[in-house]
């Protein structure tokens, strides 16, 4: 740094200029410059995240980062979303919610996959509550309305003299012209898809009668039933709301508020589940500035009332809507400047020829399996290669696409390959509901398609048994050479393929597997091969009477976790009790604290060490 400073570059340059890079991985690279350039990335870094909380401790990021805004922490493994992991497996924010007050600029947290009690809910609600300004709880559990309330009470406005900024390192004190401001009320409170213990709906009366300034409520598919439009309506009058989803609340209640939240651009949540006049739909009008929409059960008579508004659309989300393939096909065409699409695949091939001529400008995509037992795939509610091939001659700017196939074919992923360029992220999920798939093994295919979307950073492949040979998994790794997130499903055949592909993916750190039947030494060889892998969670696989197999992967700093086999009684949504069967897990990943603490008390989590090989 002294020879960059006798040329020019004194540290207030080098901090200033280091401000202005945000991405993280070149904010690491910076960081491995010289030991200053280490200090001035430390000091100056805005937003963390983390994406598995055991690999590294509160009191480390506490060190390195003093002075950060934002955090985001994910928890449990991705498969718990699937219910494939113990629900008391871990993943607890306690010890971060406990230092949360250490951090003096923290503003925004941002916890997914973790378990939340309603003590952390209250303390951070003590420590941060006059200076909190978002709020995610994705896909969180453990906590009820009362932790909720908490945070609704004590999150509120705070009114000071001046604000005091920190510039090149030196502090300057800046008044407002009125002599005070407002600092610290929540701007942001998200909690989709968690699940909550209701108790009554008082959490919400407090936000309402304590925020002005609430730009982002979400409490979108997590069940709160207690919900009071009033308070609702009230936010929507007092605050600059911008984006509302809340549970089925009934859309003719959501009339005023649609009129008082004239800044809304995004509403999720509200549902038709009696039957509504027709003259009804005269009387609702939408925000001007509405772009986003989501609506559960939404029906053929229903879906009229949003063709006004369908040109202003970009993002829309079908997947929880009541339509079939040709209402999706009418919709659809009311909408060409979407942006993001997500439905259930009763949108059939028939909807991507729609989607394919319609919306040039689509970026993302996403697929839902529908439920195969609600009758609502018609002939036509199927995505095969016919939609693929369409979908790709018509949408060369699509950036993600995740979508369930009942069939496909090399062709439709050779055309994916050759026109979609700008992909990043692909998932493909191959289901079993045909009995016959038209194009098998998938080798070539895979091979184009990696070949063409040089960009792809992130990537799925979840087949059926005989959908990849050992030499198509050996293409994966030799062209998946900027991949750094991986799930794979069904894929090879022997041990060669595993081994083969491990000599390829180097940009690989993340990796998840199921149902591939290798043998956990070449599971643990491969792990071993991958140079830049930092988790592994492997579910179906041959495990060895011990474990030690798994020797080879065995090192330093690396954690490894057993699953074994369970069974567990579940209920099937119909009142029928089924027991489900849950194949052994390995869960691998580098820790900077080692052994976790935390483990479940019944043995449904096996630590395995260093020392025990």
């Amino acid at each position: 740094m002294e020879r960059e400073s006798r040329r020019g570059m004194p540290d207030e340059i080098v901090e200033c200029v280091i401000t202005y890079v945000t991405d993280a991985r070149d904010r690491a690279a910076i960081s491995l410059v010289c030991r200053r350039w280490y200090e001035v990335d430390a000091l100056t870094r805005r937003h963390v995240t983390i994406a598995f909380c055991y690999t590294a401790t509160p009191e480390r990021l506490l060190t390195r980062f003093r002075n950060i805004e934002e955090l985001k922490l994910k928890g449990k493994p991705r498969a718990a979303m699937f219910n494939l992991i113990p629900e008391n497996w871990g993943g607890y924010v306690t010890p971060w919610i406990g230092i949360a007050d250490s951090f003096p600029r923290l503003r925004s947290l941002h916890f997914r996959r973790m378990i939340v009690a309603d003590a952390d809910l209250a303390m951070l609600a003590n420590l941060k509550g006059r200076v909190l300004e978002s709020l995610t709880l994705e896909k969180c559990s453990g906590y009820s309305t009362h932790g909720l309330l908490h945070i609704g009470r004590h999150c509120r406005a705070v009114w000071s003299s001046s604000s005091t900024v920190l510039l090149f390192g030196l502090q300057h004190s800046v008044s407002v012209e009125s002599g005070c401001s407002m600092t610290g009320n929540l701007r942001s409170l998200i909690m989709e898809d968690c699940s909550i213990k209701e108790l009554n709906g008082d959490w919400l009366h407090e936000l309402a009668i304590n925020n002005t300034v609430l730009e982002t409520l979400n409490f979108y598919m997590s069940d709160l039933e207690k919900i009071n439009v009033n308070d609702l309506e009230l936010i929507a009058r007092t605050c600059p709301l911008v984006s509302l989803k809340v549970c089925d609340c009934e859309i003719p209640n959501l009339i005023t508020i649609f009129q008082s939240a004239t800044k809304l651009e995004e509403f999720g949540g509200g549902s038709f589940k009696e039957p509504v006049d027709p003259e009804f739909y005269q009387s609702i009008t939408f925000p001007a500035r509405l772009c986003s929409l989501c609506i559960t059960y939404l029906g053929r008579d229903e879906m009229q009332l949003f063709f006004p508004v369908g040109h202003l659309l970009k993002k829309l989300d079908l997947v929880y809507a009541l339509l079939d393939t040709e209402d999706h096909c009418t919709l659809i065409r009311k909408c060409p400047n979407l942006e993001v699409l997500e439905a259930r695949n009763v949108l059939g091939d028939k909807g991507l020829d729609i989607v394919s001529q319609t919306c040039k400008k689509l970026k993302r995509l996403r697929i839902e399996r529908g439920a195969d037992d609600q009758g609502m795939e018609d002939i036509e509610g199927v995505i095969t290669q016919r939609g693929l091939i369409s979908l790709s001659l018509g949408c060369h700017d699509l950036e993600y696409f995740a979508f369930y196939a009942s069939d496909i074919t090399n062709e439709a992923l050779e055309s994916i390959g050759a026109n979609m360029k700008n992909l990043s992220d692909f998932r493909l999920v191959l289901l079993d509901r045909e009995e016959k798939i038209t194009d098998l093994p998938l080798d070539k295919g895979v091979r184009a398609l990696l070949m063409g979307c040089q960009n792809l950073k992130r990537f799925a492949f979840y087949l059926r048994s005989g959908g990849l040979t050992d030499l198509g998994l050996s293409y994966i790794g030799q062209y998946s050479q900027h991949v750094t997130w991986m799930l794979l499903g069904y894929v090879g055949q022997s041990d060669e393929g595993i081994l083969a592909f491990s000599r390829g993916c180097p940009s690989l750190e993340k990796l998840e597997m199921r149902g591939c039947l290798f043998s956990e030494r070449a599971i643990a060889q491969a792990a071993a091969q991958l140079k830049s892998l930092k988790y592994l969670w492997v579910q179906g696989y041959k495990p060895s009477p011990t474990g030690f197999d798994l020797s080879p992967m065995a090192r330093p700093f690396w954690n490894i976790e057993l699953i074994p086999a369970r069974r567990e009684s579940l209920d099937d949504g119909t009142g029928q009790i089924r027991l489900v069967e849950y194949p052994a897990h390995i869960l691998a990943y580098y820790s900077l604290l080692g052994r976790r603490t935390d483990f479940p008390g019944d043995n449904s989590v096996i630590p395995l060490t260093l020392q025990e090989f």
